[in-house]
């Protein structure tokens, strides 16, 4: 279940849940948007205090970006696409391409100073997340 405050996201200020089936329609109708990663509120502190930032990110850059909720069940497969590995994160997105990832609570004016950074039209997109990689690197010692 859902924390007091990420359900008054959803039904108070009217942000959707996105599943994995439904980010696409979302993203290809918003050219900018804030998805919002929250992770377990009961493991996750933060996640209430990025819950209670959102409406008022959202405010100051009203017209400018949509905004939803990725639902708990949709997290693990959707964050490699979105380059999230930290808990909670929103991330700002330009099309269907993430130009931004905002790991959990940060400073307003890092919120501010992001955003409109991800809102430029040359703003770069993420490159992909790199998988990690195990080198075994066998060195022969010289004989004594």
């Amino acid at each position: 279940m859902p924390s007091l405050l990420i359900r008054a996201l959803t039904e108070r200020a009217g942000l959707p849940v996105l599943e994995a089936s439904t980010v696409d329609a979302f993203l290809a109708a918003n050219p900018h948007a804030l998805l919002f990663f929250t992770g377990d509120p009961a493991q996750r502190t933060e996640t209430a205090d990025v819950a209670v930032v959102l409406p008022e990110l959202l405010a100051v850059f009203a017209g400018r970006l949509g905004a939803a909720v990725i639902a708990r069940a949709a997290e693990a497969a959707l964050a490699p696409r979105f380059r999230v590995a930290v808990l909670p994160n929103l991330v700002v997105t330009r099309g269907a391409d993430p130009v931004g990832v905002l790991p959990r609570i940060r400073d307003w004016s890092d919120y501010l100073a992001r955003i409109e950074a991800c809102l430029a039209p040359d703003a770069p997109v993420l490159p992909p997340m790199a998988r990690p990689e195990v080198r075994i690197v066998h060195t022969e010692r010289a004989p004594a």
